[in-house]
């Protein structure tokens, strides 16, 4: 009876949570006119709304720049107030990263300013957009209510881009997915990884090109050595000084490639791969489990096609 009740509880503080639906979007300071936000190590859920990603912007000299708009639109009108609590500067630019759900869906709020991403990046938001929102509305429930696509408006590509008295270095990489953008922020040594870097917890691999990601992963980390660099924020997990999310991304997914690629040489089939279990490096790595199923329904049917195939 008391599991019972406990259990309740639970249920019932969940509910309490998702019904204001109040991100509690809390404008942390990582460098001098940066902030960011931090999202949860989860899978989205109705009780987190899909607050599992880090978005951040910079109080630049003539506006603000936003770096990823969040999963929803509630997300993204709620990051507003809480960028207007912190400066009453306008928002100059929004930059996407990369065309995953939870890093555009918020850009409906700020369908009136400029919205940037990679070529890539645009015509991927434009052809899946309307499906990854569906995806998100049966996973976060109430929490997308009113959210609809919101393409960027703007191409950037690699090198310099000046934006409202702020000097950024763009890195058009990919392996995350087909198109990842890097930031650097010149004056405050802030690297912008997006999601081709994780912190905590599992990267996920649904557009993964991993042997790409893994050259982009060393090209972020050279960037890490060059003179400037300050702090690393990552897609996911928490902010740092150093590279070493950087190479728990890399030990990730070399591992999964390997398992991949002895799993298929063995002749093992899926359910045995599924079955296989994790080390003792990522046993403890939040979600490690659930990715690494996602992962194999991804990655193990190339890998056994390219046993098949010889390797070509």
């Amino acid at each position: 009876m008391k599991r019972l009740l406990g259990a309740l509880w639970l249920v019932v503080v969940g509910q309490v949570g998702a019904a204001d639906f109040d991100y509690r979007l809390n404008a942390r300071p990582i460098a001098r006119d940066v902030y960011a936000f931090i999202g949860q190590t989860e899978d989205f859920t109705t009780a987190n709304g899909g607050n599992i990603v880090n978005t951040a912007f910079i109080v630049a000299p003539q506006g603000v720049i936003v770096i990823d708009s969040g999963p929803s639109l509630r997300y993204g009108q709620q990051m507003r107030r809480a960028i207007a609590a912190v400066t009453a500067k306008p928002i100059a630019l929004v930059i996407n990263t990369h065309h995953h759900p939870d890093h555009f869906l918020g850009n409906q709020a700020f369908a009136d300013v400029p919205i940037a991403a990679l070529a890539e990046t645009r015509t991927g938001i434009g052809a899946d957009g309307n499906a990854f929102a569906e995806n998100l509305f049966r996973m976060s429930g109430d929490w997308m209510k009113g959210t609809e696509v919101q393409v960027p408006t703007q191409t950037v590509t690699a090198g310099q881009l000046d934006v409202a008295g702020r000097r950024l270095q763009l890195v058009a990489l990919d392996g995350h997915t087909g198109a990842d953008l890097v930031i650097f922020d010149e004056p405050s040594g802030v690297l912008f990884a997006g999601d081709l870097v994780f912190n905590g917890r599992a990267p996920t691999t649904p557009h993964a090109d991993i042997a790409h990601w893994l050259a982009g992963l060393d090209r972020l980390e050279a960037l890490t050595r060059e003179a400037g660099f300050k702090v690393l924020v990552p897609g996911h997990g928490a902010v740092t000084s150093d590279a070493t999310p950087i190479r728990q991304t890399r030990a990730w997914l070399n591992w999964l490639t390997a398992a991949m690629r002895e799993s298929a040489s063995a002749g093992l089939d899926m359910n045995d791969v599924l079955a296989r279990p994790l080390p003792a490096e990522f046993a403890d790595l939040p979600m490690a489990a659930t990715e690494y199923r996602r992962s194999v329904g991804h990655l193990f049917p190339a890998a056994e096609q390219a046993v098949l195939g010889g390797g070509k």
